[in-house]
């Protein structure tokens, strides 16, 4: 189609946050069946203007089959229709009407481990094992991406490869990170003297508390000892009452 407006010069454009979603379809049905300018047509496409007058002159795309931009909702006709009557206008894609939900990442499930390192994993494992036996098994999972049964089995010594196997560092197997493990530890560490307190049941009580005495006690060794006094003065007094009978005898 033949424009007055229409040029292959190299102009400047606005990076567009998004493009078409088949941009050099949209760009030959543009093309074919538009008025536009071929720098609308680039600026809107995300293409260059030559690739623009290459598709005009049949040497680009030949074989494509263009893309109509108003049934896929990408522009409207009204936007189109504005856009040939002003040769600078830009050209802005129709806001869809549907929202597309936000995919959230997740980060639960085993961590990936790529082939070539997962014949390491066991001698990984056993090392965390060996020097942290306070982590989870959960926590393994998430530091070197295995499943619980290998753990288990690594554990009780009923893995096929169990014979053969040495304790490696998983941070120099490259299977995670120094500072994913010291975090996967210090958990563990925080969660184990509540574990241990639970075990444990009842503590013993400070020194101070056990080794006191009852006021009921202490009252009761109190009377014992005037008793024990009284005792004694009795005795005492028997003992010097007989001395004097015997020195009245010998007068």
């Amino acid at each position: 189609m033949s424009g007055p407006t229409r040029s292959a010069r190299l102009e400047p454009r606005e990076e567009m946050s998004q493009g078409p979603l088949m941009p050099k379809a949209t760009a030959v049905w543009l093309v074919e069946n538009t008025s536009l300018a071929f720098e609308q047509i680039a600026d809107f496409c995300k293409l260059h203007p030559l690739e623009v007058k290459g598709i005009a002159d049949g040497e680009v795309a030949a074989g494509i089959k263009g893309l109509d931009p108003i049934t896929t909702g990408q522009l409207t006709r009204d936007e189109i229709e504005k856009a040939q009557k002003a040769p600078h206008y830009k050209l802005k894609p129709a806001v869809s009407k549907v929202k597309l939900p936000e995919v959230k990442r997740t980060t639960k499930g085993p961590r990936y481990t790529p082939l070539s390192r997962r014949q390491d994993r066991p001698n990984a494992i056993l090392w965390l094992l060996r020097n942290h036996p306070e982590l989870k098994d959960a926590q393994i999972i998430r530091l070197v991406g295995t499943t619980k049964s290998t753990i288990q089995q690594i554990r009780e010594r009923t893995h096929w490869n169990s014979g053969s196997l040495q304790p490696l560092d998983p941070v120099t197997l490259g299977l995670t990170t120094q500072i994913n493990l010291d975090f996967e530890v210090q958990k563990a560490a925080a969660d184990r003297p509540a574990a241990l307190a639970a075990e444990g049941g009842a503590s013993l009580l400070p020194t101070e508390v056990s080794t006191q005495r009852e006021p009921e006690h202490e009252a009761d060794d109190a009377r014992g000892g005037r008793d024990e006094r009284l005792d004694a003065d009795s005795v005492f007094a028997k003992l010097k009452g007989r001395h004097q009978d015997e020195d009245d005898d010998e007068e």
